[in-house]
């Protein structure tokens, strides 16, 4: 029997309004649409693995209240295993207040709720569950000690622990050095390294990231460049770029959670790792051609007939600079 993923993070309710242009501070606006939808990295992460076919296990908390119940509900009709999704008293379900305007831009206030109370304690309650994974799959909307917590154990283990390090914030040596795959996206990686958050760069400062990130102590660093594919650096030596599939994109929303879903399942189901990223980067792909986070998640038969009829960007600036950047290294 094949051994599960176990998602350790967060689950959101996320609460969405449509409006002409984001109101200014006291301003009443009437909106056009309102919508929910179930969210959080974590559980968006774990409706990835689920609908691609493989067994997933999610550890998070939830709050005491009607939410609480509708999140736990949506995992497990996704398919996701619900054991170790427990509930805080007294405490709310994590919620993002979400408006959007016409161009696309968005004014986002997230409540973490129950998602801050997902503690050291409730880990080591479902060590046996994490010691039974494949792969962990991580990332950063609960409590630092919390994620520190799983991958100690991970590590002891010696199961692979793919950490998404977003929101992006400060990571010790330490820690970094028990991870596996670091997959952070352009802007996290650039905050990560010390610069400013929402920047991006030529294929040359990208390289100038994932090897930054590399020496920090994880295994593999996959840097995420959205359309222009993601970049590869590991610890025995290789640098590869991994060009996207193309795609006309209608919502990028929670594409980073899609490829790291597909990432995990990938690498369970391949030791081919360059397989494993772009089977990962097809099933980023498709999530963004539709609308939402989790209703995104594609199934194991669109991958598979999409990887058949897909077509990979390969020619374009990015990967030239980037191949170019790898030659001239060499």
């Amino acid at each position: 029997m094949a051994r599960s993923i176990v998602v350790v993070g967060s689950v959101n309710l996320d609460v969405v309004a449509s409006v002409d242009r984001i109101p200014a501070p006291g301003e009443t606006l009437t909106g056009k649409t309102f919508q929910t939808f179930f969210g959080g990295k974590g559980g968006n992460q774990a409706v990835c693995v689920a609908q691609l076919g493989y067994p997933v296990s999610m550890v998070a908390k939830v709050g005491d209240d009607e939410i609480g119940e509708r999140l736990r509900n949506g995992l497990r009709s996704a398919g996701v295993s619900t054991s170790a999704v427990t509930s805080a008293n007294r405490t709310s379900s994590g919620v993002a207040l979400i408006v959007t305007d016409r161009h696309g831009q968005n004014s986002i206030v997230v409540v973490p709720g129950a998602n801050g109370k997902l503690l050291p304690e409730d880990i080591l309650r479902q060590q046996s569950l994490l010691e039974s994974a494949g792969v962990i799959l991580l990332q950063l909307e609960i409590p630092l000690e919390t994620v520190t917590c799983a991958i100690e154990i991970a590590h002891k283990k010696k199961i692979p622990v793919i950490l998404d390090p977003a929101p992006a914030r400060e990571l010790s040596r330490k820690l970094l050095a028990k991870v596996t795959w670091l997959t952070p996206n352009e802007s996290e990686a650039w905050a990560l390294c010390g610069g400013t958050s929402g920047a991006t760069g030529d294929a040359a400062t990208v390289k100038g990231f994932a090897e930054d990130l590399l020496a920090r102590g994880p295994k593999y660093v996959v840097v995420k460049v959205g359309s222009r594919g993601a970049y590869l650096a590991a610890s025995h030596g290789e640098r590869q770029y991994i060009p996207a599939y193309q795609v006309r994109a209608t919502d990028c929303t929670a594409a980073g959670d899609a490829f790291n879903g597909g990432l995990a399942v990938g690498l369970m189901k391949s030791p081919k790792i360059i397989g494993a990223l772009q089977f990962a980067s097809a099933v980023a792909a498709l999530s963004v051609t539709r609308a939402g986070a989790q209703p995104s998640m594609p199934s194991k038969t669109e991958v598979s007939r999409f990887i058949k009829k897909g077509h990979l960007g390969e020619s374009n600036e990015f990967l030239e600079s980037a191949l170019h950047t790898m030659r001239a290294d060499d």
